[in-house]
């Protein structure tokens, strides 16, 4: 394949979002093959299964963007020590209808940042939970619970220089997982 197209989905709204950062930050990492962008979930109503059959616009892009991707990247933040409201809003919409996933088969890498010394390790685990229902492989190892401190970006706002090396390891096998379930 001579193009990677990765549907990179954001669990954060907030307009300084430092996992928005790191999804910017991250895709610099990847060979030039992988073209990642960003897909918008801010947007997208409230799920409510009434409206499976008659899926407002901005549903039928988030599935449409999926649909086209050769692979996912969640990057998200951890609220409540789970994953936040609108990426479970932006999961149901494109598994639905029943039957009708945008997300099955998809090879997945998921990481975040946040705050806290342990990044984002329970909302990790509680999207790769549902991400297994809905046939989603995702990258097991290395996992990257990554903590929010000077020097995660530098001036820039590329990875900086004493994370690069961990991340760099952890995009490789991104890379690799998508070429896998790709090939």
């Amino acid at each position: 394949m001579s193009q990677y197209q990765i549907a990179v989905v954001v669990g954060s709204l907030r307009r300084d979002s430092f996992n928005r950062k790191l999804a910017t930050a991250i895709a610099k990492l990847a060979p030039s093959e992988f073209v990642f962008k960003q897909v918008q979930i801010g947007d997208l109503p409230l799920y409510n299964q009434d409206d499976d059959a008659n899926q407002a616009e901005a549903v039928k892009r988030l599935k449409a963007e999926i649909t086209g991707a050769q692979g996912l990247l969640f990057v998200t933040a951890e609220y409540n020590r789970s994953i936040p409201g609108v990426l479970k809003n932006a999961i149901d919409h494109a598994s639905r209808p029943y039957g009708q996933s945008a997300w099955a088969g998809k090879p997945a890498g998921v990481i975040g940042v946040s705050l806290g010394a342990v990044g984002t390790a329970l909302s990790q685990q509680h999207l790769r939970n549902v991400l297994a229902y809905l046939d989603v492989p995702t990258l097991g190892q290395p996992e990257a619970f990554v903590q929010a401190k000077d020097g995660l970006f530098d001036a820039a706002g590329d990875i900086g220089a004493d994370s690069k090396p961990f991340l760099q390891g952890w995009m490789d096998n991104y890379v690799s997982w998508v070429k896998k379930h790709n090939s």
